[in-house]
């Protein structure tokens, strides 16, 4: 049984122009500060200036440490602008329809729930039977910089995107009718042109049906965010935010590798086409088929002598970033090799789950990504 619960205190945007101008992409969907720092100078509104406030500066030059004293305040202050902005408003005991269309996949767009989960669902080794099940494990400095900031803007901004099998397909009947029966309360469009469309579930009917449904679920996968989740355990919150989207309607995109090569010789230009060898993997092992862990074991580790995944060399590329991307950081002589992998399948990623095992690091990127911003939860009394 998975629990969903609405949020006491909400803080939503107005209209879709202020969605527009508060909504951003997640911290982690970015390669650099200074991809951070340029976006904030286009959208000074931009919720980045509570979530990478170390950014929010004059001049990247001087700016404060991430996670830092400094930043932390300037987050915390930066968050009781946004409370106080004409541009928010707040809803108590809100639920939303959330749904994200990609021009990728224009006929399928993602469509989810957004409210409460609990973080006493988590599954964990000493709670094994959690119903949440997480793919990945857990950085502590991670989730430590991600509990600093709820602790200094009282508020849960970034958004836990979780996946359920919705195999009677009542929940996708259930979110289609309510987007197709009113108009979204706002919408936006973000940075790589994918829609963001909101409705607010206020009413207590059709929040009832959709717990109900969700109730069915024997289990949710966590697609994304198992440090933001993890963080709210950690400060020993009740619940996390999060959106629960049923896994036919989420899509995978790559997640690539760039490398320094060492010693190695390699002719430069040139793209190869590799397939593993039969027998280099346990076709039963659900994680260790994944393409992203054949070639940290077979290529990473074996030829370029890098074995731990968490090597600061492997620059990890998200899906975001196209082969030209890739290309470009190798021409440019800042990377010696680029590797392009296939993206992960959705039966991947839950025969993963259901094995009780984690992904192999940096293998799924989930997109569209949420957007933060859209709906924050506040966590004042």
């Amino acid at each position: 049984m998975v629990s969903l619960r609405p949020i006491q205190h909400a803080l939503v945007p107005v209209d879709s122009d202020a969605a527009r101008r508060i909504s951003a992409p997640n911290y982690d969907e970015f390669q650099s500060d200074r991809e951070v720092w340029e976006l904030l100078q286009q959208e000074p509104e931009s919720v980045l200036r509570v979530t990478m406030a170390h950014c929010h500066v004059a001049d990247l030059a001087s700016a404060p440490a991430e996670g830092g004293p400094e930043a932390l305040a300037h987050s915390s202050s930066e968050m009781q602008s946004l409370v106080e902005s004409p541009r928010m408003r707040r809803i108590d005991g809100l639920l939303w329809v959330y749904e994200i269309t990609s021009p990728k996949r224009s006929d399928a767009p993602q469509l989810g729930v957004g409210g409460f989960a609990a973080t006493n669902e988590i599954r964990t080794e000493s709670n094994p039977d959690g119903v949440i099940v997480r793919n990945e494990g857990i950085r502590p400095e991670k989730a430590d910089g991600r509990a600093r900031l709820i602790e200094a803007t009282n508020a849960y901004i970034g958004t836990v995107n979780l996946a359920v099998s919705d195999k009677s397909g009542g929940l996708t009947s259930e979110l289609v009718r309510i987007s197709t029966s009113q108009a979204c309360d706002y919408e936006t469009v973000d940075e790589a042109g994918n829609r963001h469309r909101v409705w607010l579930v206020t009413e207590s009917s059709e929040q009832d049906q959709i717990i109900k449904l969700l109730a069915a679920e024997p289990a949710a996968y966590v697609a994304d965010g198992n440090h933001r989740s993890a963080a709210a355990a950690q400060l020993g919150k009740e619940n996390f935010l999060a959106v629960f989207f049923p896994t036919e309607r989420l899509g995978l995109e790559p997640y690539n590798r760039l490398l320094p090569l060492s010693d190695i010789s390699s002719d430069a230009g040139a793209w190869y086409r590799l397939l593993p060898k039969p027998g280099s993997y346990d076709e039963n092992d659900a994680a260790g088929s994944i393409d992203a862990d054949i070639v940290q074991q077979q290529i990473i580790a074996k030829i370029l002598k890098i074995e731990d995944a968490r090597d600061k060399r492997i620059n990890y590329v998200g899906g975001n970033k196209d082969a030209s991307y890739l290309q470009a950081r190798v021409d440019s002589g800042e990377f010696d090799v680029a590797i392009s992998l296939a993206p992960v399948t959705m039966d991947q990623f839950v025969a993963v789950c259901e094995q009780n095992q984690f992904m192999p690091p940096k293998s799924t990127w989930f997109d569209p990504k949420i957007r933060s911003g859209l709906v924050v939860a506040l966590l004042d009394e």
